[in-house]
């Protein structure tokens, strides 16, 4: 799992290659929120292209984080996710809580 951010406009922008699984990937995804949440940072736009699939683990991330950004006026916005991953958000019931975007900009421009 490879994760980069970048600030864009009054967004995080994040971008994932690679499965979104218990282990590493996981654990750097939620320890990446957790620093966007100590720095007031609540607007999330994750890019999901290059993620494959993801696990119960990358799932429950994704809700957490999202609680916790929610709870801060903010919000996880996810762009282009993976046929694959659409529809295991989807099978677990999850995917309804997210905002779906076709690109980045639109997904940065939805929090105005």
């Amino acid at each position: 799992m490879d994760i980069s951010a970048r600030k864009q406009s009054d967004s995080q922008l994040v971008t994932l290659r690679g499965n979104l699984r218990l282990g590493p990937g996981a654990d750097a995804l939620r320890n990446l929120f957790d620093e966007f949440l100590l720095a007031d940072e609540a607007h999330i736009v994750l890019n999901l292209a290059e993620v494959p699939s993801m696990d119960s683990s990358g799932i429950g991330v994704l809700v957490r984080g999202l609680t916790a950004m929610k709870e801060r006026g903010g919000s996880i916005k996810l762009v282009q996710p993976s046929k694959m991953v659409l529809q295991t958000l989807k099978l677990v019931a999850v995917l309804n809580l997210f905002e779906v975007f076709e690109s980045d900009d639109e997904a940065v421009q939805s929090f105005g």
